[in-house]
């Protein structure tokens, strides 16, 4: 989607949206590819080291039969279609064949609990689940509470009251016209990681793919290149996965590499990047973060390109990543509901540290405060995104009160804070119910937390607001030590000195607890409700 500029103001001055107002991903992302040549789309390598791999011409084949049989079971345009799979090429085949049923897909991540999964799989309305052997297990005691749900497919050995995946395609014809979808057309519901309340269900159009493009040649340095294979450990079910990597990449016609590792794990990462030979990555911070502590000097990856998101990055990490794979680390940021606005983009102008990068060619984003106003560069306000934009939900399923109160006016409210700088640089300063008020200062956590992983002691830290008669809140710091490392008072005075010394004399830890692991989301990132509710 994006022209090569000789700077980020020429690219930005020269780009136009161009959205039909007839779209459909799936086609889009597959059947434009498959035109006989076998082009390859997907790598696929299991547990126990088997390859796979599959052309276009494979992925349209088994996607036109798929839809076929939802066809048959009576999915029609509008309902729901739940996807309960890792990496996998049953998942990829399952979303292109419901975009091109006009149904919607609903990803759902496989490590989630029975709660979890019997609230989406109600509040969605799920007619048809997908998924494996173990997960149907974990669905079969709920499904006299879900009435909607009346089809569980299998794509291994199928439990009593589930179908075979592998069964009902060998069965169904590999002939199927997509149906006719308007961009604005629903085409897929993303839940919100819930870190409080109940999780919400983001409903994008189909015209969501052509939205993320942008964003995503940037933050890969224009995505696309000859020899170009992209491969994320995030899984699927998540946007950052979904359509930052697997969907983006098709549309381009370049192939992904699929593995999913239960628990992340550097040292297999490195060995499966190096095997294939994957050219481009997306690593969510924690998974930089764990390769940074176990990075051994010899490791060596052909990467043209590394982004990551969803928290910030600290000038430690991203020095290591220029020191170690030999590119710049873009960040880029964005939300479910409205991802990948803002990116940095090392091959059109400098990486800033601490600056999560310029709004991407063809979104509006600015701080505005809290009646929705701009503030002048370098003012703290909250990140905002203009509307409309093809990457922006539709709303929340079901919760139209919700979506009123993302919007102010024309702006959807990320619910982030942060500064844009004279050169159009934003910093992400962190959640609104993040930010910690202290002696009149208001405290992000971010840089805290980037400035303790920066010490050789500290693994992974995360920074909270404690309450303090004095203060209202102080700086409370829980900190995961490096092997060799003992939590005692002196490392205490260490560390504060480290953060009042880097930082500022208001930002240091007044509290530091040392522990063995913090609660984090399923996307990775930092549970910090959870931390705020400890006593300890």
């Amino acid at each position: 989607m994006l022209s090569r500029a000789a700077n980020y103001e020429a690219l930005r001055e020269g780009f136009r949206w161009s959205v039909p107002a007839c779209y459909n991903m799936g086609v889009d992302a597959c059947d434009k590819w498959a035109d006989g040549s076998q082009r390859l789309a997907l790598i696929f390598e299991a547990r126990d080291g088997a390859v796979r791999r599959f052309s276009f011409d494979d992925i349209k084949r088994d996607s036109n039969r798929l839809a076929n049989y939802l066809c048959a079971t009576g999915i029609q345009r509008g309902d729901r279609v739940g996807i309960l799979l890792a990496q996998a090429p049953e998942a990829a085949i399952a979303h292109i064949a419901v975009y091109k049923l006009a149904a919607i897909a609903v990803p759902l991540f496989v490590l989630f609990g029975v709660d979890a999964l019997s609230y989406r799989l109600r509040d969605a309305g799920i007619k048809l689940l997908i998924t494996d052997h173990a997960n149907a297990a974990k669905i079969e005691p709920l499904r006299s509470q879900l009435p909607d749900l009346l089809t569980v497919l299998c794509i291994d050995e199928p439990p009593p009251n589930c179908h075979s995946f592998a069964s009902v395609l060998a069965q169904a014809s590999d002939t199927f016209t997509p149906v006719d979808t308007a961009a604005e057309d629903p085409a897929l519901i993303i839940y919100t990681s819930g870190t409080t309340g109940h999780p919400k269900g983001a409903l994008h159009a189909q015209r969501t793919l052509l939205g993320h493009m942008p964003g995503v040649e940037m933050s890969h340095d224009f995505l696309g290149q000859p020899g170009d294979l992209i491969w994320t450990p995030a899984d699927w079910a998540w946007i950052g996965a979904l359509m930052d990597v697997l969907m983006p990449a098709w549309q381009l016609g370049i192939p992904v590499l699929a593995r999913r590792f239960e628990k992340f794990d550097p040292d297999a990462a490195v060995d499966l990047m190096r095997r294939h030979q994957v050219r481009n990555v997306f690593l969510p911070p924690t998974a930089l973060k764990m390769l940074r502590a176990a990075w051994p000097s010899d490791h060596a990856l052909p990467l043209r390109s590394l982004a990551s998101g969803g928290e910030s990055l600290g000038e430690e990490l991203l020095d290591w990543g220029r020191e170690c794979f030999g590119v710049q680390i873009n960040e880029f940021y964005g939300q479910t509901e409205c991802n990948m606005v803002v990116s940095a983009c090392a091959s059109l102008y400098p990486v800033q540290p601490g600056l999560i990068g310029r709004a991407v060619a063809g979104h509006t984003v600015a701080v505005l405060d809290d009646r929705g106003v701009q503030v002048p560069d370098g003012v703290q306000g909250n990140i905002a995104i203009r509307a409309p934009d093809p990457v922006m939900f539709l709303g929340y399923w079901n919760k139209p009160e919700a979506t009123r109160e993302k919007f102010i006016g024309d702006w959807l409210i990320t619910g982030d804070t942060g500064i844009r700088d004279e050169d159009g640089y934003f910093r992400f300063v962190g959640r609104n119910d993040d930010v910690i008020t202290s002696a009149g200062y208001r405290i992000g956590p971010g840089p805290i937390e980037d400035c303790l992983t920066g010490h050789p002691a500290v693994k992974l830290a995360a920074v909270v607001g404690a309450p303090d008669a004095e203060r209202t809140e102080i700086v409370k710091a829980y900190v995961i030590l490096r092997d060799g490392y003992h939590g005692d008072e002196t490392l205490v005075k260490q560390l504060q000195a480290h953060v009042r010394t880097r930082l500022a004399a208001h930002e240091y830890p007044r509290q530091i607890r040392f522990v063995d692991a913090l609660p984090l989301t399923s996307t990775g990132k930092i549970i910090r409700r959870e931390l705020r509710d400890r006593i300890d």
